[in-house]
């Protein structure tokens, strides 16, 4: 049979919001400002303030570039969506969308994994916490999570461009997602849905797994502190990042979990919305609400006035 091979694609966004259009795009690109001034600020502070030249931050650092770069992939076509009712958007530019996206989001997880273990070895092996989180292994323990996440995910974006699309060109979502261009597509995705099937859970499971086994044994550390204050102060240094991942994870396995079609398509677009656009903006205001050297360093901040008086 004949078909129209689409060669580009509309990203449909949410819909016709008629009036409202113009306050939700308002209301979005605030949160994208937000979202790059928050990390490009962590990301100057960690690399500016001498209080904050320690693995912890210097691996946050790269948490926030990851999240600049996730944000950055996704929003800036989502308003154009918003304003315009609809996105055009070239089958070239939604595969290098769906490459970013996807490594880097890759990436993170690695990086979260990576932040688990230097927390642990600062509870569970304090006396050779140095000894081993070395800058070799910073470097080593920061380098991968990017290699890994920008390398994996070809595996699953190279095959999608010898697709035929055929069925239609129109993704109803704000960004190109490996699911709804399968969907689009008139070839064989059978052996692409494989072999992301394969890859993924080792991807995502086993540092999920990871984190779950070095927070077991940070619990059972922090309880054998005899005393409240120190049991307090101890988990404080990584409550922030408890936090992060549970947003993170708790977003991601949503996303996939709920079914892309009929009545779900709307919670679908809400958990993918909380997952590409909230979660990058909240990863900052956590570190920065929750932690005492962050607040320090940050400039005309209460906290640091408080201390020079005293």
């Amino acid at each position: 049979m004949n078909h129209t091979r689409f060669t580009e694609f509309v990203l449909l966004g949410f819909g016709n919001l008629h009036s409202f259009s113009i306050g939700v795009f308002i209301l979005f690109l605030l949160i994208f400002l937000f979202t790059v001034m928050g990390n490009l600020l962590i990301i100057l502070l960690v690399s500016t303030n001498v209080r904050l030249q320690s693995p912890m931050y210097y691996f946050l650092c790269h948490l926030s570039s990851c999240d600049l770069m996730i944000s950055a992939s996704i929003v800036p076509n989502m308003l154009a969506a918003i304003i315009l009712g609809g996105q055009i958007i070239t089958l070239v530019g939604c595969l290098t969308q769906l490459y970013f996206y996807s490594g880097t989001t890759i990436t993170e997880c690695f990086l979260l994994s990576v932040m688990s273990y230097d927390r642990y070895l600062a509870i569970c092996n304090p006396l050779r916490y140095s000894s081993i989180m070395n800058l070799k292994c910073q470097i080593c323990l920061s380098v991968w999570p990017w290699v890994l996440g920008l390398t994996l995910n070809i595996t699953g974006v190279l095959p999608i461009s010898n697709f035929d699309f055929c069925l239609d060109n129109k993704i109803d979502s704000f960004y190109c997602d490996l699911f709804p261009l399968q969907k689009l597509s008139c070839s064989d995705t059978s052996l692409v849905e494989l072999e992301v099937f394969l890859f993924s859970m080792p991807i995502f499971i086993l540092p999920c797994v990871f984190i779950i086994v070095t927070y077991v044994c940070i619990f059972h550390t922090v309880a054998r502190i005899p005393s409240t204050s120190g049991k307090h102060k101890t988990f404080s240094t990584c409550s922030s990042h408890l936090i992060v991942v549970g947003t993170f994870y708790g977003t991601l396995i949503a996303k996939y979990m709920v079914p892309s079609k009929g009545a779900s398509l709307l919670l679908n677009k809400i958990i993918s919305l909380l997952h590409t656009v909230f979660t990058p903006l909240f990863n900052p205001i956590i570190y920065s609400l929750r932690n005492q050297d962050i607040k320090k360093a940050l400039p005309f901040s209460s906290v640091h006035s408080n201390s020079n008086m005293v």
